[in-house]
């Protein structure tokens, strides 16, 4: 949520070349509130409808379900910031310092503790496949302090980014709600990327592990969950690794490397980032699906509802 309007100004060969990205923002501006209007409304609907079919029809004594819950809890608060931040690409920041900070701290408390929740949920499963027998599965009594903790660690993560945030009036006609400077947008950035590398790690070998017993496995009934697990990890990465791929190399920009001052290179850039922040802030609504597809318990219960509903 920084510098969505803004044009990049370097000076490369001794000529001060100004690259526009006016025809992005003209795209930008038609396709962003169609688009995010469908993630925002398929979430909200998908997200509580996971949380009604878990706390009606499945039992909250399990880890899993109750990590899936609060992954569905974190994807409806990462759901919330998606309008303010349409109407921000659209129109500038209209909502204040003090709506600036919050709307930043209800998206990255969301963003993070998705994160989290889905790594937990994917050692979880990890643990339960490939070591059915270790004390993790002995004590799953104790199941809700993870939750805590990683609430708690959301939240402080968060309150870092928002502290970081201010309103910046460059004109009546251009607000930002932004970082207050390059290097610690820069800060932010690589420690969300070395999170996010740390975070493919785990799950990267957890779920390499869980293919290798899934492939040997002679039933598939006891595997049903894992594969709804490595679905939602696989989607997870397809939709935030090329994010993140492309926010490092938009960053060397700033650090004004020779070979990304280019301006045909940062208008490419920049069409990237576009495209890889729609794919990227999609995946709040994508779980849903995957659970209904993938899941055949929840098919059932979400029929249901539904049968109930009409």
């Amino acid at each position: 949520m920084n510098e969505l309007n803004a044009t990049y100004d370097y000076d490369i060969e001794y000529e001060d070349e100004i690259c526009n990205i006016e025809e992005m923002l003209k795209v930008g501006s038609i396709l962003i509130p169609i688009f995010f209007t469908l993630v925002v409304v398929w979430s909200c609907i998908g997200n509580i409808l996971v949380l009604i079919v878990l706390v009606l029809y499945e039992s909250l004594r399990s880890l899993t379900n109750i990590l899936i819950l609060n992954l569905a809890l974190s994807d409806l608060l990462f759901t919330f910031g998606l309008p303010f931040w349409v109407s921000y690409y659209i129109w500038g920041w209209t909502f204040g310092d003090v709506g600036c900070k919050l709307v930043t701290f209800v998206f990255y408390a969301g963003f993070y503790s998705s994160v989290l929740f889905l790594t937990l949920m994917t050692v979880q499963c990890y643990m339960a496949v490939v070591h059915p027998l270790s004390d993790w599965e002995r004590c799953r009594g104790f199941s809700i302090a993870p939750i805590f903790i990683i609430w708690i660690l959301s939240a402080g993560a968060a309150l870092l980014v928002t502290l970081r945030f201010k309103v910046v009036e460059e004109s009546p006609t251009s607000i930002y709600c932004a970082y207050h400077s390059v290097p610690i947008k820069l800060a932010i950035n690589y420690l969300q990327n070395f999170c996010f590398f740390i975070t493919y790690l785990i799950m990267g070998f957890c779920c390499t592990r869980m293919l290798q017993i899934i492939t040997k496995a002679r039933t598939n009934k006891r595997h049903k969950t894992v594969r709804l697990i490595l679905c939602i990890s696989l989607v997870f990465f397809i939709g935030w690794a090329p994010f993140n791929i492309v926010m490092f190399l938009r960053s060397l920009i700033d650090l004004g490397f020779s070979q990304f001052t280019i301006c045909e290179v940062i208008i490419k850039l920049e069409y990237a980032f576009f495209a890889c922040r729609l794919l990227a802030y999609s995946h709040c609504c994508l779980n849903p699906v995957l659970y209904m597809f993938v899941d055949v318990k929840f098919r059932n219960h979400l029929k249901v509802i539904l049968r109930r509903m009409f």
